[in-house]
C-alpha cells in the first residue's frame, strides 16, 4: 500500500512540472504565432477580496503594453509549449498553501481566447504561478513592483 501512494506521488509530482518547450513555429506568413497574443493581468497580493495590487497588459509581435520587461515576457512566452493548460483533474497535488496572492491573465494567446485564474492553494498551482511569474509584477514579495 505505501509503495502505491509512494508511486502516486512521484507520478503527481511529475504532472505538476514545466510545459516549457520548443520556440513557437512560425506562421506560413513568416511571424510568430505569438503576434496574435494581448493579455490582460490582474493581480492581488493580499488575496481577490483585499482590492487589486497591480494590473499590465501585454502584447506581442509588435511589442507592447504596461507590463515592465514586455519584451523578456513575449520571449518567454514564445518558448514555452503550452504554458497556460489547466492542470488536469486527476493530478494528485500536493496539499500546501502557498500565499494568498491571486492573478487573472485573460485576453488572447496565440490567437485562442483565454481566461486563467493563478493562485497558490496546492502545490501543482504553485508551480503553474511561479513558472508564470514573470507576467506578474512583484509576485513572490506580495507587493506589485
Amino acid at each position: 500500500m505505501r509503495v502505491a501512494v509512494l508511486i502516486a506521488v512521484i507520478a503527481a509530482a511529475v504532472g505538476c512540472g514545466t510545459s516549457a518547450g520548443a520556440p513557437t513555429p512560425a506562421s506560413p506568413s513568416g511571424t510568430s504565432a505569438t503576434s496574435k497574443t494581448s493579455l490582460t493581468i490582474t493581480y492581488w497580493a493580499q488575496g481577490a477580496a483585499r482590492g487589486v495590487s497591480g494590473k499590465w497588459t501585454l502584447r506581442c509581435v509588435p511589442t507592447g503594453g504596461t507590463l515592465p520587461r514586455a519584451a523578456d515576457a513575449c520571449r518567454k512566452l514564445a518558448g514555452m509549449k503550452a504554458p497556460f493548460t489547466p492542470i488536469p483533474a486527476d493530478v494528485m497535488c500536493t496539499d500546501q498553501y502557498g500565499g494568498p496572492q491571486v492573478a487573472i491573465v485573460a485576453g488572447t494567446f496565440r490567437g485562442k481566447r483565454l481566461w486563467v485564474k493563478l493562485q497558490n492553494r496546492n502545490g501543482c498551482e504553485i508551480s503553474r504561478f511561479q513558472r508564470l511569474s514573470f507576467l506578474v509584477p512583484g509576485f513572490g514579495s506580495g507587493a506589485p513592483a
